[in-house]
């Protein structure tokens, strides 16, 4: 662990400012590729809001994620208004096999992103269930169905994602029984197992995972053969996979996590 360096306040050379600080941080994510932001205002021996300047100043190196630093990949951070659109017509056949599984008095958990909104509308009518989440844009469609009991996990409000940083709330989820878990992701790999953009979502991703009696991975299928930056579970953490087998896949992808995946495996129809 690298000393501090020195605020001018508390005695820092004059020489070490902005851009050394720059330097730093880039020096220190060139090994693990991921930064704390307490961690690296310790070690900068500045203020978190410093650093989280400094990280906004120079946006086409660092990203800011979930209290995270990362470095800015070619892909770019994941934002919302921008996937909100695409793969619309994958992202509801999926849905709607995973809605299938759902039955009368059950306790889901639906993940956060901009898959699972669609499972809302798939729910068969009547149906009475419980639904756990922490993201608004799951929250609001849930919300106006009569027979849905809604419990919104709460905390620091992400905009680029609709969700919130869940801190508190893991402790409530460590306390219910929840029956099925939809889980989204980012990226699902063979090798390198499954993945999301946003650092805050991990918890909450892994707590559910150990809770949930069921759990099911719900992509569509240009999520296969990626790997986003906030690696969260192997692929054998899910009891069921389903994806869609669509030009967007990677040549090879369904085959190859087909060959790594221990659960079901349902490709749903986007036609």
């Amino acid at each position: 662990m690298s000393a501090p360096l020195k605020n001018p306040r508390r005695g820092r050379p004059p020489g070490v400012g902005n851009l050394g600080r720059i330097d730093a941080l880039s020096e220190a994510l060139s090994g693990p590729g991921v930064l704390h932001l307490r961690e690296a205002a310790r070690m900068l021996g500045v203020s978190e809001m410093t650093v989280r300047r400094d990280v906004a100043g120079v946006p086409d190196r660092f990203s800011y994620l979930g209290g995270y630093i990362v470095p800015r990949t070619a892909d770019g951070p994941y934002v919302m208004a921008q996937e909100q659109g695409a793969h619309s017509a994958a992202k509801d056949a999926v849905c709607a096999l995973a809605a299938d599984t759902v039955e009368n008095g059950d306790t889901i958990f639906v993940d956060c992103g901009t898959t699972m909104p669609f499972l809302a509308r798939h729910l068969a009518p009547g149906l009475s269930v419980t639904v756990v989440c922490y993201a608004l844009n799951i929250a609001v469609p849930f919300s106006v169905m009569p027979n849905v009991r809604l419990l919104l996990l709460g905390g620091f409000y992400n905009p680029s994602s609709a969700s919130f940083a869940v801190d508190d709330g893991l402790a409530t989820l460590d306390r219910l029984g929840i029956n099925k878990a939809f889980v989204s992701a980012g990226g699902v790999h063979a090798q390198r197992g499954v993945s999301c953009s946003n650092f805050h979502e991990i918890g909450v991703k892994q707590a559910v995972l150990r809770q949930a009696v069921h759990r099911t991975l719900v992509v569509d299928g240009s999520k296969l053969g990626k790997v986003r930056p906030a690696s969260f579970a192997d692929l054998a953490a899910f009891d069921a996979l389903i994806t869609t087998d669509t030009p967007d896949s990677a040549e090879g992808e369904v085959e190859a996590i087909r060959a790594a995946f221990p659960g079901q495996l349902r490709l749903a129809r986007t036609s």
